[in-house]
Order: structure tokens, then C-alpha cells, then sequence
């Protein structure tokens, strides 16, 4: 089956399961008050399970307790803790494109603010930008989820201090609630499609960016984009375009979106991706022929009428070193 169906019949699973949880707990501290209140004989458990044996029904409300108690810590984690717990994932990669007298090229990926009336990660994720001294910082869309929210975006944006500048492109959330020249006053590169070249420590990189709405004529814009060699960093909100990002043998692909799913189970991961590439390119690093593609999990969370939660999904930092071929210490990612 389809992972864009799994998934959401995953999540409907999972909401019932937990639903049916309190449901149960409710009822049950209900009968014990009442039982309490009429000074009844029998035992308070006698009735709620159907179960004539009284060790059988003792068992089973201890079970439903502890499920309970520790649905709620999660419900109490995923609410007051998680969201405001960044993860910093640190991605090392070689490229022949990179000169042995360049070193390293560190570019800091943050992605989905969705920023609101009041911060939550924005300006705390600055100060962590900031010191990891990044050549480029990047952001890969849904700057916002309510027009109150852009003060808060341009002021982390504005306190960035990358060596080589900050770029950003938008994503599905900005579409109509973003003006236009939003950012014209703060010192970064906005790429709705277009690309910035920057030399760094003798090593041309290639800054690429693509507004949703011009993704059907990705091949034709790459085409005439890209002008000479250079190390290509392309920024696309969604994950969609990498099989046609990888034909043309882009370097680096970064995408946000999915958040992660932002809420996730051990072993089976997001429960919703929102993407139409569903569960595949959920979150992290792949490899897709020649191209390095990684999927931020975002520093914000859905708007709208979903659950402001982040489950066993940390707001996300990637900072991804790029090293001259055969001098990276390892190849891969670590959290820390």
C-alpha cells in the first residue's frame, strides 16, 4: 500500500488508540467517585471490566493507569518540551569540487519558522547559527503562519551573520500572506527562481532557489542557471524535484516541508508527511544518484487548526561541511 495512505490511516490508528486510552481512564475515576460517594459495598472495579475475576480486573486497571499516566507525560513532552528542544545534526560531505586549499565550506540549513505573534525558536535558532560560524546560511520556506509572524522572521534574519550570506526561498504557507519585497531591507538573497554565485576561500559555490508555483519548468530554469562549473546548492521547499535534480547532476538538494511529520512512533517514524512523496524522503539525508538531498525537520510547527506538538521530532539545525575529496574525517551525520 501507498505510503500516502498508510500514513494518515496510521495517524487515524494512532488518535483512536489514544483517544479510547483517556476515554477509558475518564470513565474509570468517574465509577470510583461515584462508588465512593454512595459508600457502596462491592468492589469499585466491579462492573467496569467485563471480567468476573477480581485479580484479572485489578490487573487490567493497573495497565489502563500506567498507559494513562504515561499517554499524559507524552501529551504534557510533545506539548511543553519538544517544540523548544533544538536538535543541532551535524552532515559531513566530500566533493572534488571543493579545492584542497578551500577546507571546509560549512552551510547552516534552517527551514518552516512558521512564525506566529510570539517567538518560539526563531531568535534562539540565531544565536545557534551564529555560533557555529557558517559560510552560508540557508532557509528552505514557510517563513510564516499568520501575518503577525513576519516581525519575528525578519528579526532572526536580520541578527544571521554567516560569512558569505543568507538565502532563502518560500514555501506553500507564504504563498498570498508574504509581499513581495517583505525582505528588502534586511541583508539576504531571496531566490524565488534565480541563483547567486559566491567564492569562498578560492571554491565557486552556486546558490540556487525555486518558488513552488515555477517547479514545472525546474529543467529549463536549471538549464539556464546554471553557467559554468561550480558547487550547486539548490533550495526547494518540497523534496518533489530530486529525481529531475539528480538527472542533472546537482550536488546539493535542501528541502523542508515535512517537518519530520512532527509527530513520530519508534521504528515506524512520521505518522503524516504532508508530501506527496509521503513517507520516502521524510526527514534527513539520501542519496539519489549523484545528488545529496536533505530534508529538514523545521523549527516550527503547522498552523492552522493542527496540534501545536512535536513528538520523538526535535526542531531541527542541519549544518552540513563540505570537504575537498578524500579530506572529510567520515562521511555522514551525527546529532548533538
Amino acid at each position: 500500500m501507498s505510503d500516502l495512505f498508510v500514513g494518515p490511516i496510521m495517524a487515524i490508528g494512532f488518535i483512536c488508540l489514544v483517544g479510547l486510552v483517556f476515554y477509558l481512564e475518564a470513565r474509570w475515576i468517574v465509577l470510583r467517585v461515584l462508588s465512593r460517594g454512595r459508600g457502596e459495598a462491592r468492589p469499585w472495579w466491579d462492573g467496569f471490566w467485563p471480567s468476573r475475576s477480581p485479580r484479572t480486573a485489578k490487573v487490567l486497571t493497573a495497565l489502563l493507569n500506567g498507559v494513562a499516566f504515561v499517554g499524559l507525560l507524552c501529551v504534557l513532552w510533545g506539548w511543553l518540551v519538544e517544540p523548544r528542544w533544538i536538535e543541532v545534526t551535524e552532515v559531513v560531505l566530500e566533493s572534488p569540487k571543493v579545492k584542497p586549499e578551500t577546507g571546509r565550506i560549512r552551510v547552516v540549513q534552517i527551514s518552516d519558522f512558521h512564525s506566529e505573534a510570539k517567538p518560539l525558536n526563531e531568535l534562539k535558532a540565531a544565536e545557534i547559527v551564529n555560533s557555529l560560524q557558517p559560510d552560508l546560511v540557508v532557509f528552505t520556506g514557510d517563513y510564516i503562519n499568520s501575518p503577525e509572524g513576519l516581525k519575528i522572521a525578519k528579526e532572526a534574519f536580520r541578527a544571521f551573520k554567516p560569512g558569505h550570506g543568507t538565502f532563502l526561498v518560500s514555501g506553500n504557507y507564504d504563498l498570498g500572506m508574504v509581499p513581495e519585497d517583505a525582505f528588502k531591507d534586511l541583508s539576504v538573497v531571496v531566490l524565488e527562481n534565480g541563483t547567486r554565485e559566491v567564492v569562498i576561500r578560492g571554491t565557486k559555490v552556486r546558490v540556487l532557489g525555486m518558488a513552488l508555483e515555477e517547479a514545472p519548468g525546474f529543467k529549463m530554469s536549471m538549464s539556464l542557471l546554471r553557467t559554468g562549473p561550480a558547487y550547486d546548492i539548490f533550495l526547494f521547499h518540497y523534496a518533489d524535484l530530486i529525481g529531475q535534480a539528480a538527472e542533472l547532476g546537482v550536488d546539493l538538494y535542501l528541502a523542508g516541508h515535512t517537518h519530520g511529520g512532527q509527530v513520530r512512533l519508534p521504528f515506524y517514524g512520521a505518522l503524516v508527511t504532508l508530501a506527496a512523496t509521503g513517507k520516502k524522503y521524510e526527514s534527513g539525508l539520501y542519496r539519489v544518484g549523484p545528488t545529496t538531498l536533505y530534508v529538514n525537520r523545521g523549527l516550527g510547527m503547522e498552523g492552522g487548526l493542527a496540534p501545536r506538538v512535536r513528538f520523538l521530532c526535535r526542531p531541527e539545525i542541519t549544518v552540513i561541511d563540505v570537504f575537498p575529496a578524500g579530506m572529510a574525517q567520515g562521511i555522514g551525520t551525527r546529532q548533538r
